[in-house]
C-alpha cells in the first residue's frame, strides 16, 4: 500500500494527491491519500494506525510537511519514502502561521497554535538509512530551503531541479520513477 501524506493546510483531496491517486490506480497499486488533522500527534496517530492495519506493509510519499511526517515514519517502521520538497524543519518555518490559517481544501479556517509547533519537536529524527528515501527537490522553492533536505539525506535517491513552486511543479514528470523506486524496482548504485 502507498500511502501519500499532505502538506500543512492541505487535504487528500490536493491536486498531488488526485494525480497520485489516478496513477497508481493506472498501475493497479494500492494506493490511500488521507485527509489528516491540522493536530501533529492526531495526524501521526492517524498514519501509524493506517500502517499498522497493513502489516508494516506500506511505503509513503510525502510533500512538505507530511515529508517531515514520512520521515519519522519511515524511521520507525523501517519504509521506503518518497518526500518532496520536504519541510525538515516544520516546528521553524510554521511559526509564520500562527494563529489562523486556511485550509486549502475548502477555505475553511483553523487555529495553528505554539503546542503544534512543540509536538512537531518530538517527531524530529536522525536520518540513519537514507537510501529508504527519493528526494524530489525543486531550487526554487518559495517556502523552504530545499539544501536543508540535500543536507539530512545526502545518499538518498535525488532529483533536483530548477522549479519555482513549493507544490513542486508538473511532478507527474516523475511517477515511473516514484513507482520503480516504491516498489524496489529501482537500484540505487552504492
Amino acid at each position: 500500500m502507498i500511502i501519500y501524506i499532505h502538506g500543512f493546510g492541505s487535504s487528500g483531496e490536493g491536486i498531488k494527491a488526485i494525480l497520485f491517486r489516478e496513477y497508481f490506480k493506472s498501475k493497479d497499486q494500492g494506493f490511500i491519500a488521507p485527509s489528516l488533522s491540522y493536530v501533529p500527534e492526531l495526524a501521526i496517530k492517524t498514519l501509524e494506525e493506517l500502517i499498522e492495519s497493513y502489516n508494516g506493509k506500506a511505503s509513503l510519499i510525502g510533500s512538505s510537511l507530511g515529508g517531515f511526517y514520512s520521515v519519522y515514519l519511515a524511521k520507525k517502521y523501517d519504509l521506503k519514502a518518497v518526500l518532496i520538497n520536504p519541510s525538515i524543519f516544520p516546528y521553524e518555518t510554521l511559526q509564520k502561521v500562527l494563529g489562523i490559517t486556511p485550509n486549502f481544501y475548502d477555505n475553511s479556517c483553523f487555529e495553528y497554535k505554539e503546542t503544534h509547533l512543540k509536538m512537531l519537536r518530538q517527531y524530529m529524527t536522525d536520518t540513519n538509512n537514507d537510501k529508504n528515501f527519493m528526494l524530489l527537490l525543486q531550487r526554487g522553492d518559495e517556502s523552504l530551503d530545499y539544501t536543508h533536505a540535500l543536507k539530512k539525506f545526502p545518499n538518498s535517491y535525488q532529483i533536483v531541479e530548477d522549479g519555482v513552486s513549493h507544490s513542486f511543479e508538473n511532478i507527474e514528470r516523475h511517477f515511473e520513477k516514484i513507482y520503480d523506486f516504491l516498489t524496489s524496482k529501482y537500484k540505487i548504485s552504492s
